[in-house]
């Protein structure tokens, strides 16, 4: 009696499953595509913060270089300076 209930139980699980299958393909691609969509928002966000960062930080030793040259300059021209 169990090996012939055995074979339709199978049957009918497979068929549920290939039912649903379309149904779930289709849902995991689109979750999938959210995923996507997300990681890729996710680092271009992180790339302009990097690109901000870098600006500021390389702007600030421009600055601090230009300000000792010129700190520099102020020097020699006040040692030159006869009295």
């Amino acid at each position: 009696m169990r090996k012939g209930l055995i074979l339709p139980v199978m049957l009918v699980g497979a068929l549920a499953l290939t039912a649903c299958s379309k149904s779930a393909k289709d849902e995991s691609a689109a979750a999938g595509n959210t995923v996507v969509g997300d990681a890729n928002s996710t680092m271009s966000n992180a790339v302009d913060d990097l690109d901000a960062a870098s600006n500021q930080a390389f702007g600030a030793a421009q600055n601090m270089m230009d300000n000792t040259a010129d700190a520099m300059d102020n020097a020699t021209d006040t040692d030159s300076d006869p009295e």
